[in-house]
């Protein structure tokens, strides 16, 4: 399968620069294999019943953009105590075995990776997070969003580096009102790396390689989802990072409580699907991974060509006037 057939264009227009007001405004496509429905994202409670479990990724977005004097870090994951995978520019600043001051921000190089990382220990990592800067996606900076808009309701644990989209929907109402009608939200972590938003350069997807994203599922979790098995209900994931955690966390047919970096890279024709019975997830960008999970969970519903009717699917959006990306609307696989 090749990474060009998941390209498609895109009227600029339709691009989501600030959120929906309140949050669970947004609109919802509503696909299964057999209708497509437009509906409000508030409605999501319509297609959930009693029993059915929604799985949340409670990941927080860290200030990971640091810029001093026309120099940047961005933080990409915590290694040890004051030591961090960074990108940085530019990169003949920061040489290996270079200690470095950028105002208040003081460390040393100590590797150079090949993908171009550098490993940096600090000398005050307090500072990182005090001059730190939410990092917005490039066609969100600039138009007035403030980072709690980039933050889920529900996000408590630090580590990503860009939000888990698809829960910026979710209202504290809206939690309520699904809790309320006996449906089980349950919390997942997935610290979401640059893996998220780095393009796919094979041309054929075998050979693309996929980042590791640190993840944990609690027993307490894991027992709920088990439960939720057992008892017939439905295992809705909220967004294709919830969707990592639970398909790298199903083995032998259980749920287990589990930790530790996941690859999982899932594409039509290369994966069978294990653990997710229904997906919430955005309009992605053209030619990415989450663009492609989409399109074989679509195959694992039972669409006989997936990728040409998942851009038949975005094609219908972009007439609807739906908006597209971070910020954008929902979809709701069922």
């Amino acid at each position: 399968m090749r990474t060009s057939d998941f390209d498609y264009l895109l009227d600029e227009a339709l691009i989501a620069r600030s959120p929906a007001v309140p949050r669970d405004s947004s609109r919802m496509m509503v696909v299964s294999k057999d209708n497509v429905e437009h509906r409000i994202f508030r409605d999501v409670l319509d297609y959930l019943r009693p029993g059915d479990s929604i799985v949340i990724n409670s990941s927080k977005v860290i200030k990971s953009r640091i810029l001093v004097e026309g120099k940047e870090i961005f933080l990409l994951k915590r290694l040890g105590k004051s030591e961090w995978n960074c990108m940085v520019y530019p990169g003949n600043f920061f040489r290996v075995g270079c200690s470095f001051k950028m105002g208040r921000v003081c460390g040393e190089v100590v590797k150079v990776l090949e993908d171009g990382t550098r490993n940096i220990v600090f000398e005050n990592e307090d500072v990182l997070f005090e001059l730190g800067q939410i990092p917005f996606p490039p066609y969100i900076k600039g138009v007035g969003a403030s980072p709690d808009d980039y933050q889920t309701v529900y996000a408590k644990s630090e580590g990503s580096v860009a939000a888990p989209t698809a829960g910026l929907h979710f209202t504290e109402d809206l939690l309520d009102r699904i809790r309320g009608a006996g449906v089980n939200v349950i919390d997942v972590v997935l610290h979401v790396g640059r893996g998220t938003f780095l393009p796919v350069y094979a041309d054929d997807l075998k050979d693309h390689f996929m980042h590791s994203e640190d993840y944990y599922l609690s027993a307490d979790s894991a027992e709920k989802l088990n439960g939720t098995r057992v008892n017939g209900g439905k295992i809705v994931a909220v967004g294709t990072t919830s969707v990592r955690v639970l398909e790298s966390s199903f083995v032998d047919g259980r749920f287990s409580e589990s930790s530790g970096s996941t690859n999982l890279f899932i594409y039509p024709q290369n994966y069978r699907w294990k653990a997710v019975d229904a997906l919430i997830t955005n309009f992605h960008l053209p030619k990415s991974t989450l663009l492609m999970l989409v399109a074989s969970f679509l195959e694992n519903k039972g669409f006989v060509d997936p990728v040409d009717e998942l851009l038949a699917l975005y094609r219908d959006a972009m007439k609807e006037g739906y908006r597209f990306y971070s910020f954008g609307d929902a979809m709701l696989i069922f």
